[in-house]
């Protein structure tokens, strides 16, 4: 048996500094206020507190897949990645990454994958951009292929967020947010049609949503209940980040509390970052599946902020004063989640 280290993250705002010759002018336009200040060595201080976090998972070995968002091109993630292949001998990570042009901030959504354990088949690999009057976020689809030759086709979603007028609340958004879900449940029909309906379909990201809201329940029909899933006939996911809404962790002074969010606003948890799995993934031929009870949040010790919650220490940007927005010290605004993979 062959397993599988699969993870998300957020890495907020992981912009190439704001001398960056190739950005494109819209875009240059568009951020020059947030990078005034994001200098080369603040850019490199950010991807050393990233390798920092992704280089533990997985017991010190790294993931076998990242999906990421918030990227602004290729050039940030290859510097990841070299980064990743330097301080981890094994892995050999390489980028799977389309430009989001449509984003009013230019992030975009993307894949680091080992090539000794996947192989990504780039004739399957496309990026949605799902639509809004002020701005849109992506989904990336990409075929990975294990060495065995089975497949396992895996979504990057970023959907789009919660900012709203002042007082207008979460549902000004939430339209945006259901327009994904319906987009995610579509593409789904569309790939049992193409693959059969006993395909391996995982889908991962910061939804901007929590597990129990419309956008994942209803129109992307991610499910709480692993039978209801296991028993349909039709398009239904298995939501596991209902597994970690409450998980076991310690403050910095040993007592017990649980974490209970992937990002924290004013001290209160949402689970915005999430992992869903079609049935293929759970029972049946497909020689795939989810390990049961794998799926957690990554809150590794490093970037836990006990100050007032068990929330991320967020590295922000600089927004024209990099001494009182960013902290070299932080990470992201959001944890990382993971599960793992078993191939029989």
């Amino acid at each position: 048996m062959t397993t599988y280290f699969v993870a998300f993250w957020n890495l907020e705002n992981l912009f190439a500094p704001e001398d960056f010759l190739e950005r494109v002018p819209w875009l240059a336009e568009k951020v020059a206020n947030d990078l005034n200040g994001w200098t080369p060595e603040l850019f490199e201080r950010k991807i050393e507190q990233l390798v920092r976090i992704i280089q533990q998972m997985n017991a010190g070995t790294g993931p076998d897949l990242l999906g990421v968002c918030e990227v602004e091109n290729q050039y940030v993630l290859q510097t990841l990645a070299e980064r990743l292949n330097t301080q981890l001998p094994g892995r050999h990570y390489e980028v799977v990454h389309a430009d989001a042009e449509r984003d009013q901030r230019g992030i975009d959504t993307a894949f680091l994958h080992d090539i000794h354990s996947f192989t990504a088949n780039l004739d399957e690999f496309f990026s949605h951009w799902v639509m809004r009057r002020t701005g849109t976020r992506d989904i990336s689809q990409c075929t990975f292929v294990t060495a065995a030759g089975n497949d396992l086709v895996v979504q990057a979603n970023h959907w789009p967020s919660r900012s709203a007028p002042t007082g207008a609340g979460s549902q000004y958004s939430a339209g945006f947010r259901a327009t994904a879900g319906e987009t995610l449940s579509y593409w789904h029909e569309r790939i049992r049609e193409e693959k059969g309906a006993e395909v391996a379909l995982l889908s991962m990201g910061d939804f901007n949503d929590d597990p129990f809201d419309l956008s994942l329940m209803v129109h992307a029909v991610a499910l709480r209940e692993l039978g209801d899933v296991e028993r349909a006939q039709s398009a239904k996911l298995f939501n596991l980040s209902w597994s970690y809404l409450s998980q076991p962790a310690v403050d910095h002074q040993g007592n017990p509390r649980n974490i209970d969010g992937t990002l924290y606003f004013s001290g209160d948890g949402n689970v915005f970052d999430q992992i869903l799995v079609s049935r293929g993934l759970l029972t049946g031929p497909n020689p795939l599946k989810v390990r049961p009870g794998s799926a957690r949040i990554e809150a590794i010790a490093d970037m836990v902020d006990h100050r007032v919650s068990l929330g991320p220490i967020r590295f922000g940007l600089p927004k024209g004063k990099a001494a009182e927005n960013v902290n070299p010290d932080g990470f992201s605004d959001h944890f990382p989640v993971s599960v793992l993979l078993d191939e029989a």
